[in-house]
């Protein structure tokens, strides 16, 4: 650790030294030369931002028929007008001052149009980053390494970075060490994320692969590609972790008592991927919660119901709880409804105007049509079970019950059936004095 510091202090002075001579530089006539020529540069490309960008603007809100990623390109030159300029205009001024004058007379001209122009790539190229702090993140630190290669300082920040290290086990871990296995395991998760968007989009196009299939396959392709860029960028980056055989067994044995839910429900969700006990689509019932499957996740299934609320049921419930899959083999649901008809009423025809009623409500199925039956003959009423089939359950349950419930009432009213309601007699066993009295005569 004592050598990591005095070398660390060496590469420290010896840019000090550096920016000291530098600074020394710049007072010299022809670099303030300079300097005042990239300013004035800067202050006509302002200038003309000033002009450019409202037209620029006007110009894009007419392109309706535009694609996305072409508006939002064009909004990022709209937003960069300013450097665009700068590195438009500086060039030509570059490369006259090279014809007309001596080489140093334009090295710090150079230098300031090879850093524009460079930072203004690095921002355009990191714009298509989907992640916001990632993208900073990498825009910052390319902005710092592409400047350290331009002023040629990029091996003083190599030793200095490496510098800064710590040790576990036989394993040697460097500032400059971590930010390389950082930057190659970003740029490697980015091709992987891109890959597997890509090949996931494909595979939920092909009709010939189950639902259920189609999520196995994607979540494994995905599993595959984060797995090998993680190894990938470990093996460019020369990392050697034999010395963190015991602290990884140790990290695994600690994550292995602490995440066993977590586990338990990615291994459940394999197995209900495998099964395909349900899949996307399917409209189910656990407990209290109806509604149909969006999403088959590692952890949980995403179920939608009726009323707007997505639910997050872990995969392990599913595996080992009662699940009630109203479409697992077939879409086809029986609907049963109860109601009751008073004694008077004609049972035959009671069962005929309940199936004709039934049969006259949307959704319902005539291919499998309705049947009704007296199921007991109650206080009131005599009982009877409507049952009929539907292939949309996804359409809700209650609705259908509510429909062919109007459609009985509609029905019982043309053809006089009565709806009976219960009816109680109260008798008074010992009447009030009151009433005795006057009951009795003079």
């Amino acid at each position: 650790m004592d050598q990591d510091r005095e070398i660390a202090l060496d590469i420290v002075m010896g840019l000090w030294q550096r920016a000291d001579l530098f600074l020394t530089g710049m007072l010299r006539p022809w670099n303030l030369y300079q300097i005042l020529i990239a300013l004035a540069v800067l202050g006509l490309a302002w200038a003309l931002s000033r002009v450019v960008r409202p037209r620029f603007h006007d110009w894009l809100r007419a392109r309706d028929g535009w694609p996305k990623w072409r508006l939002r390109f064009a909004l990022q030159l709209h937003r960069r007008m300013l450097l665009i300029l700068f590195v438009a205009l500086i060039w030509p001024v570059v490369w006259l001052m090279r014809e007309v004058t001596w080489p140093s007379r334009s090295y710090l001209l150079g230098i300031i149009a090879t850093l524009a122009l460079a930072w203004l790539a690095i921002a355009l190229v990191t714009r298509f980053i989907g992640n916001v702090l990632v993208r900073k993140a990498v825009r910052v630190g390319a902005w710092v390494w592409v400047t350290l290669i331009i002023l040629g300082l990029t091996g003083d920040a190599e030793r200095l970075l490496d510098s800064f290290a710590f040790s576990i086990g036989e394993a040697r871990f460097s500032l400059w060490l971590l930010l390389q296995a950082a930057v190659v395991l970003t740029a490697l998760f980015a091709i992987a994320r891109f890959i597997s968007h890509a090949s996931a989009a494909n595979i939920n196009r092909n009709e010939d692969i189950s639902p259920s299939m189609r999520v196995l396959v994607v979540k494994f392709m995905q599993l595959m590609l984060y797995g090998v860029a993680f190894f990938v960028a470990l093996r460019i980056v020369g990392l050697d972790l034999t010395g963190l055989t015991f602290f990884s067994g140790a990290v695994g044995v600690g994550l292995g008592f602490g995440l066993q839910k977590v586990v338990s429900n990615l291994v459940s969700g394999v197995i209900i991927l495998l099964d395909k006990s349900v899949k996307p689509g399917d409209v189910i019932s656990i407990g209290d919660t109806f509604g149909w499957i969006n999403t088959l996740g590692a952890r949980y299934v995403s179920i939608t119901t009726r009323d707007g609320k997505e639910y997050l049921i872990p995969n392990e419930d599913l595996i080992t709880g009662q699940v009630v899959n109203w479409s697992h083999s077939n879409d086809f649901v029986r609907v049963d409804i109860y109601f009751g008809t008073a004694y008077a009423d004609d049972p035959h025809l009671v069962r005929k105007v309940a199936i004709e009623a039934a049969l006259g409500v949307d959704r319902v199925l005539g291919s499998q049509p309705p049947v009704c039956h007296i199921v007991g003959f109650g206080d009131s009423s005599v009982d009877y079970i409507l049952r009929f089939w539907i292939v949309d359950p996804s359409k809700g349950l209650t609705n259908i019950r509510g429909n062919v419930y109007l459609a009985l009432w509609d029905a019982f009213q043309a053809h006089g059936i009565t709806i009976p309601f219960p009816q109680r007699e109260v008798r008074h066993l010992n009447p009030p004095p009151a009433a005795a009295g006057a009951t009795e005569g003079p």
